[in-house]
């Protein structure tokens, strides 16, 4: 996934539509969007970053989890077993991006669960179980987006195959402009991620003072 940060307005449909698809427990958000403020009164401005699942090629929680609950697809990507998870939770601890959770509280937000809660927690192989996004692998291999994708209204997230030149995400690269590289999330942890930013190219923009140039004939 790529994800084009200059166009994310923090409107968090992403981090809704994951808990819709996904119908996960209370306090538990695959799709999480940071915001900062920038800038310096009265100058100010506010960035995004949206959060997920990296899906790393050398993915630290897979190494970590004792019982081999975690693994990678050929398709690239990492999925949880939670009928093998033994609940240990170091991949909780591994994950440099705090996108794996071990809920063990509540199921449901209220005593007597909702008819879309059932029908979640009937899906689920075990709980309490390590979770994290997994790219709406069902959609995926239906040949669909993940749900955070579709439903982002500024169309930021692009998903793709990265090796593919004529795919989504290759091509959006081609026509974006200015074009600027992509990125990782903290490279120094040598994870090799598979979800990669944009920078914002208007963050300055939206920070900077507006300054008027008086001539003689009026302001313009």
């Amino acid at each position: 996934m790529l994800i084009d940060l200059a166009y994310c307005i923090g409107c968090n449909a992403c981090t809704i539509a994951c808990k819709q698809e996904q119908g996960t427990p209370p306090n538990v958000l695959y799709a999480r969007v940071l915001v900062r403020e920038v800038g310096r009164y009265p100058n100010v401005g506010k960035v995004f970053l949206p959060l997920l699942c990296m899906h790393c090629e050398n993915p630290p929680c897979m190494k970590v989890c004792p019982s081999g609950a975690i693994t990678r697809t050929e398709d690239g990507i990492v999925v949880v077993n939670e009928e093998i998870c033994s609940g240990a939770q170091a991949c909780v601890t591994a994950c440099p991006y705090g996108a794996i959770f071990y809920p063990d509280g509540p199921q449901t937000y209220f005593e007597t669960p909702t008819p879309f809660e059932e029908y979640h927690m009937a899906k689920r192989r075990k709980f309490p179980s390590a979770m994290k996004c997994n790219l709406c692998i069902h959609r995926v291999r239906e040949g669909k987006e993940p749900a955070c994708v579709v439903t982002c209204p500024t169309e930021c997230r692009i998903f793709g195959d990265w090796d593919d030149p004529n795919s989504k995400i290759n091509k959006y690269l081609a026509s974006r402009s200015p074009k600027g590289e992509p990125f990782p999330l903290r490279p120094e942890a040598g994870t090799r991620p598979k979800v990669l930013y944009l920078p914002d190219i208007f963050a300055v923009r939206r920070v900077q003072p507006i300054e008027l140039v008086t001539s003689g004939e009026g302001v313009g």
